[in-house]
């Protein structure tokens, strides 16, 4: 459910960068891309440490090993809206 839920907030926020395609280029496209970069990197980072990505709740028993995972997840999602305000020729 949460990862559905990060789902639609990613393609809500990817279609309104879309909607000001007048202003930039390829900012959304580049917003889009790196968006699917990081999730494949949590992905990535969730199997290395024997968990599926999407069927771990947070709460007091969650491993630290995925609070890594999901802050590494955060970070690289914040870097990303400057690739989507970024004009890209």
């Amino acid at each position: 459910a949460a990862c559905v839920r990060a789902l639609r907030s990613s393609l809500i926020v990817l279609l309104v960068l879309a909607s000001s395609a007048v202003v930039v280029d390829s900012g959304p496209l580049s917003y889009g891309i790196c968006q699917t970069g990081c999730n494949a990197l949590v992905v990535s980072c969730y199997a290395a440490a024997g968990f599926t990505f999407g069927t771990v709740t947070a709460g007091a028993s969650t491993p630290l090993v995925i609070i890594g995972c999901n802050v590494g997840l955060g970070t690289c999602m914040a870097a990303c809206i400057a690739a989507g305000f970024t004009p890209t020729p």
